[in-house]
Parts: C-alpha cells; sequence; structure tokens
C-alpha cells in the first residue's frame, strides 16, 4: 500500500497522476552493448516489440543477447500518466508497466523467436509481481507493434497456456494490447546491468519450454 492505496491495483485514468506534456527524458547516446542507438527509430525493413516481464534492467539484458536483435531500450508504456517518472511508475499510480522495447531484424530473429525468449524468462501467472518485485509496473503484457503482432501474440498465449497448464500452473495473467505510447525511461536505467556490472534485477523463468 501507497498513499492509501494498493499498488497491486491499476489505477482509474481519473486518478492517475497527471504526468507533464511536452517533456521527456532525453536519452540518446549509444548502446553499452550493441553500438547502435538507444533512442532511436527502427530502420527501414526492421520490426519493433515491447514486452513487459518484471523488473526492466533484467528484461533488457535478456533481450539484448538475442542474435539479431539491433538495439533495446527500457521505458514505460500501458498506462495513463504522459511522461512518467520512475518514481511515479513505482507508486502504482500511472497505470504503466515496466517494458522493454526491442528493435531487431526479421531476417536474423523473428517476432516468433521473440515471443518464446518472453515466456520462457518469467512466470506469465502471477498477476501484478513477478517473484519479490510486487506491483502493476511488474505485471507481464505484451504492447503490440502491428496487428499481425497482435494475432501471432494471442496465438502464442493460448498454445503457451497448454503447456503451462500441464506443467501444473494457473491461468496465465499476461495483458496483450497494442502500443498506444512509449516513454523512455531515465538515462540511469538504460544497460543498468551493463554499468552495473554487479546489479541484480533476476528474472524468474518457470522452466517450461515455449514449444
Amino acid at each position: 500500500m501507497i498513499f492509501g492505496r494498493n499498488k497491486s491495483e491499476l489505477p482509474a485514468a481519473d486518478a492517475a497522476l497527471p504526468g507533464r506534456e511536452g517533456r521527456r527524458f532525453q536519452v540518446g547516446g549509444t548502446h553499452q552493448t550493441l553500438g547502435t542507438p538507444v533512442e532511436t527509430q527502427a530502420p527501414d525493413g526492421f520490426g519493433v516489440a515491447v514486452f513487459g516481464l518484471g523488473c526492466f534492467w533484467g528484461e533488457e539484458k535478456t533481450f539484448w543477447e538475442v542474435p539479431g536483435v539491433w538495439s533495446t531500450s527500457v521505458g514505460y508504456a500501458g498506462g495513463v500518466t504522459p511522461n512518467p517518472t520512475y518514481d511515479e511508475v513505482c507508486s502504482g499510480r500511472t497505470g504503466h508497466a515496466e517494458v522493454v522495447r526491442v528493435i531487431f531484424d526479421p531476417a536474423k530473429v523473428t517476432y516468433a523467436d521473440l515471443l518464446r525468449v518472453f515466456w520462457e524468462n518469467h512466470d506469465p501467472t502471477q498477476g501484478m509481481r513477478q517473484g519479490n518485485d510486487r506491483g502493476t509496473q511488474y505485471r507481464s503484457i505484451i504492447l503490440t507493434t502491428t496487428p499481425e503482432q497482435q494475432a501471432e501474440a494471442t496465438a502464442s498465449r493460448e498454445a503457451y497456456q497448454q503447456r503451462m497448464t500441464s506443467a501444473g500452473y494457473g491461468e496465465i495473467t499476461t495483458s496483450i494490447l497494442a502500443l498506444d505510447k512509449y516513454y523512455y525511461a531515465e538515462s540511469e536505467h538504460q544497460q543498468y546491468l551493463a554499468k552495473n556490472p554487479y546489479g541484480y534485477c533476476p528474472l524468474h523463468a518457470t522452466g517450461v519450454s515455449y514449444a
């Protein structure tokens, strides 16, 4: 609980923090491990995928290690508050999840490959938490950038539910939504585990394979 409200419940739009219009974090710079731009649009022919699966420090490291991923960044999405700060997101009063934005070369890695990484690297049945990290910002979420991604992600959730059920897990709580807006997190959070190699932000995989 914080300020009298449950951090595991998404705020109503009229109860969310107001945020700020016309102000954003200037991230810029070069990716600490991939050597590509951090704050950038996808090159022609490349894809963009956005996932939330817990603490975004660990999320980003998991995806930047995938061959074919061109660049990654961390940020906030899926909520209401415009241009939120990290502290605001952690308050549970923005509705945003901590997410990783992945720019990928589909000739080297497919969206299906990235979905496999997503499903196999966290527990999608935990609702508004991952392990000991509790709150709406840690929920499992897929934010799609094309109708094709929406259909593929939905089918993958149905398929993975069968695997999870067979392994004795409950219902998957992952939400799948079309991406509205993505807000870059502050520069100190970008490639955090490369800048802080002794940092700690584990993902909570179930050990259930996607296929």
